[in-house]
């Protein structure tokens, strides 16, 4: 069963800043192959009968709470690995994110993450050149677990394999994703956070090349089990992040 972990449930403020430049990284996966790989209580989120998972690389800058001015913000570079899924909750079902992997440029971060902060977070190396719309990203964690890398400029359009029909589609998918919830050191218990972006706006990118440790695990994921879909740019987006409660699985 699914509760809402009421007691000692993580508090911390309502942190605001701004995205400097989000780019996620999607791939359609196998709904049967997904299913085995994640926790109770989630199940895939589908389109056309698909799985969705990916990569979100994210520059944060100004990071600080709400009542707190800009200048003494924090900058850093992120990663999490993302599930599109949905759970039952009250007889009810909600969607939004399952984030088994968090990693981090920021020390702060890593010290604070799962305690302070919702999510464990891991340390990481990240390499970003960008110039002129084209963008190249290079993540290896600091536990030599993770190696991401992603090269892309901008396009017009999707390219015509992705899953989605539109650019207007997949951001509606994605935006619905905003409430997510991380792995904790407790099994059974997920950190919850919520991104209110207040001017939501995504642009297609076309990749060159991408490399991710996570997705070409043949364990994990069977050959033709999972294929690139599609990547997707957000730049100068104002937003929050507010605390949700623990998922806990009793």
């Amino acid at each position: 069963m699914v509760s809402i972990k009421q007691l000692n449930a993580m508090k911390i403020p309502v942190i605001q800043g701004m995205i400097d430049r989000r780019i996620l990284v999607n791939y359609q996966v196998d709904p049967q192959v997904l299913a085995k790989i994640l926790p109770a209580p989630f199940e895939p989120k589908t389109v056309s009968g698909i799985g969705i998972a990916g990569v979100c690389l994210i520059r944060l800058k100004q990071i600080r709470p709400r009542f707190m001015p800009g200048f003494i913000g924090l900058s850093s570079e992120n990663a999490a690995h993302r599930f599109a899924v949905r759970w039952k909750q009250n007889g009810q079902y909600r969607e939004g994110v399952y984030i088994p992997r968090r990693d981090t440029s920021l020390w702060l971060n890593s010290m604070v993450g799962g305690r302070l902060f919702p999510g464990v977070h891991h340390r990481a190396r990240f390499e970003v050149v960008e110039q002129d719309d084209r963008f190249r990203v290079n993540l290896d964690s600091l536990d030599g677990d993770t190696h991401l890398a992603v090269e892309a400029h901008l396009a017009v359009d999707l390219p015509a394999a992705s899953i989605f029909d539109s650019l207007q589609t997949a951001s509606d998918f994605f935006e619905a994703g905003s409430l997510g919830y991380s792995d904790t050191a407790q099994p059974g218990e997920f950190d919850g956070l919520e991104l209110r972006s207040f001017n939501w706006q995504v642009e297609p990118l076309l990749v060159e090349n991408v490399e991710s440790s996570f997705f070409e695990q043949p364990g994990l994921f069977p050959q033709g089990s999972v294929k690139f879909d599609c990547a997707l740019l957000m730049r100068g987006i104002e937003h929050e992040w507010h605390g949700r409660e623990p998922l806990c699985i009793n």
